[in-house]
């Protein structure tokens, strides 16, 4: 094993976390970052005064190892919080999730809502729902469809639902008992619903310390090296345009649309696969903002046309260690792609404008920065192509000793701690 010749590209969480676990091992490998720095998205910066994450990035363990790896590399630098989440719609906020707690909509809103989640519960489906569009109708009934899930979802994944499946859900969207929305309808539900009910954030310097932290354990990270072309043939690297390195097996974390551009030579029908992947993209805007802005509350679901964003959230919430005393953070996140794109140099004036037409800002909330990050690859959709593709790509891929790791490279809709978990299952399949 030790004579075998283990490159990693890409210094994202995925690609750090499968060479830490090599390494643990005294497995050598190489790890290739294009960005002169380690983290893919999950980085950091700091900019007059603020620390700004690329997009909101929150960790959520449901796996006691990756909680007590995280812990080990951030040497006590990690803070647990009780989620504080909410929906704005119909001019109020109400607990997220929405279909958890109908209790603070307008009354007709909520009865619609429980009475046709209550219908849905009740009709026996033998099948499983072939779209997206089907499973939220039949799974919340049409009132909670209408309302949030529908528009949420239309507005987040920018193609029709109708066109999605459904494949990516169980771990994402809850589901709540009958019994539990029904106790939501009169009060606010004490349950914990979601992968996402308690999360965990460093208590100093941003998202990006984890990053950081798996690469001051390791050998070999070489940044500011991209990969300009794979020839599989040869099974050689082209670093930068220069330098040829020999591998005899590649882990590639880096997006799938991406790694069809450097690879050599690609069939056909290989890259008619790589044609039918599907992504959207995010255009994330955090703001540097005078004076206290919703203390308390950490992120805010807006479902509806008439804001652009999906979400806000709020890093000075998170940690006020992100923020100068007196001041607040804020991410705001949206999404587009060829089916519903936007005008880049209309867009910042409609967030700023949508935060203060839904409260978020204040009069006394002046902003002092801007801080843009423009995100090509947000979340792989899952349309009708999806398993076909991801399929044949995958099989195609570890036919020529590379395997596909991590959020982008793998093309699933992952968590942090998934992504961690991923490097690892990739290097326990080097070591076995």
């Amino acid at each position: 094993m030790s004579n075998k010749k283990i490159v990693i590209l890409g210094a994202g969480l995925a690609g750090l976390s499968a060479a830490w676990h090599l390494q643990k091992k005294k497995i050598e490998c190489s790890v290739f970052e294009k960005e002169p720095a380690v983290g893919g998205l999950c980085r950091s910066k700091k900019i007059k005064g603020f620390i700004f994450d690329c997009d909101g990035h929150l960790l959520h363990f449901r796996n006691k190892y990756t909680l007590q790896l995280v812990r080990m590399l951030l040497k006590g630098n990690l803070v647990s919080h009780k989620r504080s989440a909410w929906v704005n719609s119909f001019g109020i906020f109400s607990r997220y999730p929405f279909q958890a707690n109908l209790c603070a909509l307008p009354r007709p809103i909520a009865k619609e809502c429980l009475f046709e989640f209550l219908k849905a519960s009740q009709t026996y489906q033998d099948n499983t729902p072939d779209n997206l569009l089907k499973w939220i109708n039949i799974t919340f009934g049409k009132g909670i469809a209408r309302h949030f899930m529908i528009p949420y979802n239309e507005k987040f994944w920018t193609v029709p639902l109708d066109k999605m499946i459904s494949a990516w859900t169980d771990n994402f969207i809850p589901v709540p008992r009958p019994s539990e929305v029904i106790e939501g309808f009169f009060a606010e539900n004490k349950h914990h619903f979601g992968y996402n009910a308690t999360f965990w954030y460093p208590r100093q310097a941003g998202i990006g310390q984890l990053p950081l932290a798996f690469e001051q354990q390791l050998c070999n990270v070489h940044k500011g090296f991209g990969i300009s072309a794979i020839d599989i043939q040869k099974k050689e690297l082209n670093v930068a345009g220069k330098e040829k390195i020999k591998f005899d097996t590649l882990i590639s974390t880096i997006p799938l649309p991406e790694l069809a551009k450097i690879i050599r030579p690609l069939p056909g029908n290989i890259m008619d696969m790589f044609k039918k992947l599907r992504w959207n993209s995010i255009f994330n805007l955090n703001l540097g903002v005078e004076g206290g802005c919703q203390e308390g509350r950490h992120w805010i679901y807006f479902p509806h046309k008439d804001t652009v964003f999906f979400r806000v959230g709020f890093f000075h919430s998170f940690s006020n260690n992100t923020v100068p005393s007196g001041k607040s953070a804020i991410y705001t996140e949206v999404a587009y792609s060829k089916n519903r794109p936007v005008n880049k140099n209309k867009i910042i004036p409609k967030i700023i404008n949508g935060l203060k037409t839904r409260g978020i800002l204040g009069k006394k909330n002046r902003v002092s920065v801007l801080d843009i990050n423009d995100i090509k690859y947000g979340y792989p959709i899952y349309d009708k192509y999806y398993l076909q593709a991801t399929a044949a790509i995958g099989e195609f891929l570890s036919h020529n000793n590379i395997i596909a790791c991590g959020r982008y490279g793998s093309w699933k809709y992952m968590s942090m701690e998934e992504a961690i978990l991923d490097g690892r299952r990739v290097a326990d399949k080097i070591i076995r």
